[in-house]
This record gives C-alpha cells, structure tokens and sequence, in this order.
C-alpha cells in the first residue's frame, strides 16, 4: 500500500540530521529527488514498493520523497538511504563529501545509445527572444543549486557562450525550486528564461524523448508551443542510481540485478521511474563523473 511505503520529507530530514539507527535489512529505504509535484513522484515509485520486498527479501519499501535535491544527497551521507537515483552533480556532491558513501552502479541508456543528456535553456515563445544574446540585461532562472543541467553545467559553459561571467551578463539570477516549477516560472514570465534537463534526443515539439520537458508534456501541464529553446550544453554524463556502500553485499547485487532486468520485467515500471523513453541500463563506476566531480569542486567547492 502507498500509505505503508510513505514516510514524510519530514522523517527524512531528521534522519538525515544522525538521528542513529542499527541495520535493518527488513526494510528498504528509498531518496526520491525533489523537482516536479511529490504526488507524481511517489505514483511513479510504487512500483518499487510492489515489488522490491520479494525480490531483495526485505519486508517492506519505504518512500522519502525530499522537497529538493539536497534532501537526499543529505541522507544519503547520513546513511539513512539506500537507493536514490541523482543528477551527476549530486553524486559530485555526495562524493566530494564522502568519497565512500554511496556507489554509483547504474545509469540509464539513452534510445540512440549515448549515455548522457543535455542541460537546455527556454524561454516564452513570445518574448522574442531567440538568442542568447537577446537574453543581455535580463533574468535567468536556474532549477536547483544541486542540480546538473539545472545549475552546474549552465553556470560552468555559458560564460564561453556570451563571452562575459554569468552574472554580468544577466541582470539577475535565481533558482526556481526544482525543474517543473522552474519551467512553469519560465511560461509565467518569472524569469526570461530557465535551464532545465532532456534528452536532446527526439522533436522539441514533444519535449524531446525524455527529461523534464517531456514529463510535463506527457502530464499535460505544458505546451511546447508556449517554448522556445535558446541554447543546450554539451553531452552531460546521465545521472547514477546509487547505493549506501556499507548495505549489504548480498542485497545489492540482488538489487542491481532486479533493476537491471526491470526494462524487460517490466517496462512500464522502468519508464515511470526514469520519466522517458529509455532503452535500458548501463554499468558505471566513480570515474564516469570524474568530470563533473571537478567541474563542482572547482565551481562550488563541494
């Protein structure tokens, strides 16, 4: 039942603070990133919660959706977690903390192959604005200060674009409290324009074949024709699911492998989790995000 594999952000966060607690392989405990509505988040996990406890043995799945990125990462570091699926800079994050604390061990696989996606920048088709140097003097919305194509790739690539450091080039900046909520300041002309995360695979007339985009579209709360897009950065390694390193061995391989056929088990399963079409998952360690481990070292410290 939903109500049983629900705990509130509210328990996360004070777990997430040390609140101290033995091992209980009875029950598995999953970070849910915030960024789009908590409702649709826990709906597309409930599958997990249906199947995980027999395929890991463990009596029950417990859901902690946090209300931003940082919830999780914080939980994660805290041990309370274990499994969460993140952007790359949020493992960044979480291993510039604590190298030892989570293992990436999957990502996903994009439908033409490439394991990455790409941060995009929009704005309201009738603003008239068309390039990014339309947007001079004007107010950019980032989604989360934990957030990949949200923050972190914007804020390291764009100066090379508009040829000046981003906040002199913009009037203003600011973080619109995840992807959903910033694209929908975006069409409300909050901002000018918004960094948020796709594919970059596919038509923008359908918010491309998976990302933040296409889960709106797909929910019927966005209109691509209201968008046009002014910019999108270089590949961006696709985010890891992760794992607590201290869970036990036995249990994580039981795990990597359950979600390792889960694209053929059950795809509908796989496409709620993942938000897209997706063609499965890939192996990855530490070193796949050794770049981006940097590139937030270097531009945030941690």
């Amino acid at each position: 039942m939903l109500k049983k594999a629900l705990l509130s952000a509210v328990a996360l966060a004070a777990l997430a603070m040390g609140s101290a607690q033995a091992e209980d392989l009875k029950t598995f405990r999953v970070g849910i990133l915030g960024g789009e509505n908590e409702a649709d988040r826990l709906r597309n996990f409930q599958c997990l919660a249906d199947k995980l406890p027999e395929a890991l043995g463990v009596e029950e799945v417990q859901f902690f959706p946090a209300s931003d990125y940082d919830g999780v990462v914080q939980g994660l570091l805290g041990g309370t977690l274990d499994y969460a699926e993140l952007g790359a800079s949020g493992y960044a994050k979480v291993y510039l903390e604590d190298e030892n604390a989570v293992e990436p061990i999957l990502t996903t696989v994009q439908t033409d192959g490439s394991t990455g996606y790409h941060s995009v920048m929009v704005a309201r088709a009738d603003s008239g604005i068309k390039t990014l140097e339309d947007l001079k003097g004007k107010k950019l919305g980032f989604a989360d200060p934990d957030s990949t194509s949200g923050y972190l790739v914007p804020a390291v690539t764009l100066p090379a674009a508009i040829g000046a450091p981003v906040d002199e080039f913009f009037a203003e900046t600011g973080f619109g409290g995840g992807h959903e909520n910033l694209v929908l300041e975006v069409v409300k002309g909050t901002f000018d324009a918004g960094t948020t995360w796709a594919s970059g695979v596919g038509d923008f007339s359908e918010g491309y074949t998976s990302g933040n985009l296409h889960k709106m579209v797909e929910k019927g709360i966005l209109d691509m024709d209201d968008l046009v897009e002014i910019w999108k950065s270089p590949l961006i390694p696709n985010g890891p699911v992760v794992v607590r390193t201290s869970l036990d061995d036995g249990m994580k391989q039981a795990f990597k492998d359950f979600m390792m056929q889960l694209p053929e088990t059950d795809a509908e399963c796989f496409s709620a989790i993942q938000g897209g079409d997706y063609t499965g998952y890939t192996e990855v360690t530490p070193e796949f995000y050794a770049p981006i481990i940097e590139a937030r070292r270097a531009q945030i410290g941690s």
